[in-house]
């Protein structure tokens, strides 16, 4: 079920170009509005472009994943996934190819954006190491709201209300973590709220482990958070897809 899923974006590769002109946007475009901010005290960041990278990275994988449930809705509406009803491969299989080859897209899209920070002149002090954490991390957060994203279609059945609820979300989840500023800098109620918000999770880790000395128990405790979060979605995604089987 991956494999069909590569081969849609084998077949428009024009697709993952486009899903990366947001990110290069965030990274060129902000990293240059807010180069100066690393100038105020407390910021702690040598280089914006530096502190920008992981959480353009991390908001990629966020944007890009949000909208899975799209094409599982598409599925429904050409008859494609009741046909695969009839069939014996395994309804989790089906309901999360898609995840899977999101996954790939999101660590795809990862390196390029890792790849031109470095063009733009971002250090990554932790090496190939830090910056593998890093792309594992974006997977993980990617599979979250892939996940979270089918199990949404299989609920509400409407691409209006995932549109809705992706925009609603979105601008919070991005604006209560660190993606952009420093958590020194942030107020104390948003620096509270984002301790629950598992995009922040992914970018107090990826940060640390590209560190020249990466806090482990940071990377470990934040990576595992992500990592149940993700078992825990990929749960959701399939006992949805289960009920609508039974609705068929």
């Amino acid at each position: 079920m991956t494999q069909r899923q590569l081969m849609a974006i084998v077949r428009q590769p024009v697709f993952v170009v486009i899903t990366l002109v947001q990110p290069v946007i965030w990274l060129f475009l902000f990293g240059q509005l807010f180069r100066k901010v690393v100038e105020l005290p407390g910021f702690g960041a040598g280089s914006y472009l530096d502190y920008l990278v992981p959480g353009v990275v991390v908001m990629s994988a966020v944007s890009s994943n949000m909208w899975a449930g799209m094409g599982t809705l598409e599925e429904i509406e050409r008859g494609t996934l009741n046909r695969f009803l009839t069939t014996p491969v395994s309804r989790a299989a089906l309901m999360n190819g898609n995840v899977v080859q999101q996954g790939v897209s999101t660590a795809v899209q990862s390196v390029v954006i890792v790849l031109l920070g470095r063009l733009g002149g971002a250090h990554y002090p932790g090496g190939v190491g830090g910056l593998a954490l890093l792309i594992v991390l974006s997977v993980l957060l990617g599979t979250v709201f892939g996940a979270f994203s089918n199990a949404l279609g299989m609920l509400v059945r409407q691409r209006e209300s995932i549109i809705g609820i992706n925009t609603f979300l979105l601008l919070p989840l991005t604006f209560l973590s660190s993606a952009f500023m420093a958590p020194a800098l942030m107020p104390g109620w948003m620096r509270h709220v984002a301790d629950f918000n598992p995009v922040n999770w992914a970018l107090v880790a990826g940060r640390s482990a590209m560190a020249a000395d990466p806090d482990q128990s940071v990377v470990l405790g934040r990576g595992g958070a992500l990592l149940a979060l993700a078992v825990a979605a990929v749960w959701l995604s399939t006992r949805t897809f289960r009920s609508y089987q039974k609705s068929v």
